[in-house]
């Protein structure tokens, strides 16, 4: 709160619904200070991944969690449509950019491997639904990119696709470029910032029909949905090599800033940032 109070803030934006996010939240509530939020993760999916935990229960937290802000912003039109479904409200899809200067396609980019190269690139957890990724009958070679729990275990079960571990920086945009086709396989994502860097390293993805590649896919056109992975997979890779440039022109980082910008500017206009009183204490 100490800190806070002496950075004395001109707008705040709680980011996650972690300790320090509650943290913020109390002392915005407490002094009255408007604030906005940002839902990034669907952290009750993940938490029924792991123990018997009702949907309904972790999203009245997060109900209760948001509902206090002036603005909860969410990447996508699918994500703010089931979150409104909920019982949400002050929803507003705040978009997601790539680095252009760092994934772009490489023609040269080889890994040495049988091709095609089906690639998948992310944290490697049981949300990730990577294993389903991983049983597919495909041509060619599987490559994971990624490191998390499940990495042992995949590997112990997978020998034959390629893992490689984390990698960050022109390392991870290389292996992007070497690969043939992206395959996303996780259905609980709400957006998937690994899908705008495949396409603009110039792959076309392929994705089950769920919130995040409906978005991403639907808005560029460059992948194939299908509740069939592999037919997905396969009909991806026949689409050959996507034109970023064609594909990304609303996803920019430049938009998201603009965003931004635009549900902040209204709340900077008078000083201090004050909120009536709140209904959720």
């Amino acid at each position: 709160m100490a800190r806070l109070e002496a950075l004395q803030p001109a707008f705040i934006h709680i980011a996650t619904e972690g300790p320090l996010g509650i943290m913020a939240r109390r002392a915005c509530l407490k002094r009255g200070w408007a604030f906005t939020t940002s839902f990034h993760t669907r952290f009750p999916e993940y938490l029924r991944e792991r123990a018997p935990v009702p949907l309904s229960l972790t999203y009245a937290w997060l109900r209760r969690f948001h509902g206090a802000a002036t603005h909860c912003l969410a990447p996508t039109q699918s994500i703010v449509d089931d979150l409104a479904r909920r019982g949400f409200a002050n929803l507003r899809v705040w978009t997601r950019g790539v680095d252009r200067t760092l994934f772009h396609p490489r023609p040269d980019a080889d890994l040495d491997l049988p091709r095609p190269v089906f690639a998948c690139i992310g944290r490697l957890a049981v949300e990730k639904n990577v294993e389903a990724f991983l049983e597919l009958d495909l041509p060619g070679s599987k490559l994971v990119v990624g490191d998390g729990p499940a990495r042992a275990a995949l590997e112990r079960r997978f020998p034959d696709a390629r893992f490689v571990g984390a990698k960050v920086g022109e390392e991870l945009a290389f292996h992007y470029a070497a690969a043939d086709a992206f395959v996303f396989p996780s259905r609980t994502d709400t957006f998937g910032l690994v899908l705008l860097e495949a396409i603009a390293s110039g792959l076309p993805v392929a994705a089950f029909p769920v919130p995040g590649p409906l978005d991403v896919i639907g808005a560029t056109g460059a992948g194939v949905l299908d509740a069939d992975l592999r037919a997905a997979a396969l009909a991806a890779l026949a689409m050959g090599r996507i034109d970023p440039e064609a594909a990304l022109r609303d996803f920019t980082w430049e938009a998201c800033a603009d965003i931004f910008e635009e549900i902040l500017t209204p709340l900077g206009q008078t000083a201090p940032l004050r909120l009536p009183e709140p209904a959720i204490a």
